[in-house]
C-alpha cells in the first residue's frame, strides 16, 4: 500500500470519528430528532481534500457510526436513509475539488468561496432530501392534519438550513486561510 493512500484512509478514520464528536456537540432543534451540528464539516473537508472516495467513505463511517451509538431507527429503509445514505451524499461535495483547486492554484480566494459554497449546498441538500423522504415515509403521524410534504420540509429544513450554512462558512474560512490543506501528499 503506497503513503497516500494510506494517509487518505487513517484521515477518514480520523475524520469519521471527528464527525460522531463533533454531533453530539449541537443544538437539538426538535425532541424526535434533528440537531444543528457540525458533522458536516469534516465530510465537506475530507471530500474536498481527497476527493469523491474519501468523502463518501467518511459520510458512510458517520452514518454507520450513529446508528450504532443512539440512533432513532423505526424501520430498516429508514435507517438506510437518515444515517446510511444521508451522511454518504454529503461526500458528493467533492465534485467541486477540480474547479476549486484550480482557483487555489491561482489564489482567487472568492472562486474559492464559490466552489466550497457550491459544493457544500450540494452536499447539505442531498441530505435534506433523504431526511425529507425518510420524515414524508416514516414519520407523517406527527404531522398531524398538515400536509406531511410540507411539515417534513418545514421540519427538516430548519436544522439543516443553518447546519449547511455554518458548515460552508468553516470550510471557506479554513481552506481560503490554509489552501496548503489542499496539496497532495507525496
Amino acid at each position: 500500500m503506497d503513503k497516500k493512500r494510506l494517509l487518505m484512509m487513517v484521515e477518514i478514520a480520523i475524520f469519521a470519528a471527528v464527525g460522531l464528536v463533533l454531533d453530539q456537540i449541537s443544538f437539538k432543534m426538535w425532541a424526535q430528532g434533528g440537531s444543528i451540528s457540525f458533522v458536516m464539516v469534516p465530510i465537506i473537508l475530507m471530500a474536498i481534500r481527497w476527493g469523491l472516495t474519501a468523502g463518501l467513505a467518511t459520510g458512510l463511517l458517520i452514518g454507520i457510526m450513529q446508528m450504532m451509538f443512539g440512533a432513532y431507527i423505526v424501520h430498516w429503509l429508514q435507517a438506510i436513509l437518515d444515517y446510511g445514505l444521508a451522511f454518504t451524499v454529503v461526500g458528493l461535495a467533492a465534485i467541486i475539488r477540480k474547479p476549486l483547486l484550480q482557483a487555489t492554484q491561482s489564489l482567487n480566494k472568492t472562486k474559492m468561496a464559490l466552489y466550497i459554497v457550491i459544493g457544500t449546498l450540494l452536499g447539505g441538500s442531498l441530505r435534506l432530501v433523504c431526511h425529507l423522504l425518510a420524515g414524508v415515509v416514516f414519520f407523517k403521524e406527527f404531522a398531524g392534519d398538515d400536509n406531511v410534504w410540507m411539515y417534513s420540509i418545514i421540519y427538516n429544513g430548519s436544522y439543516m438550513l443553518p447546519a449547511t450554512i455554518i458548515t460552508a462558512i468553516i470550510a471557506i474560512l479554513l481552506f481560503t486561510s490554509a489552501p496548503r490543506l489542499l496539496q497532495k501528499v507525496q
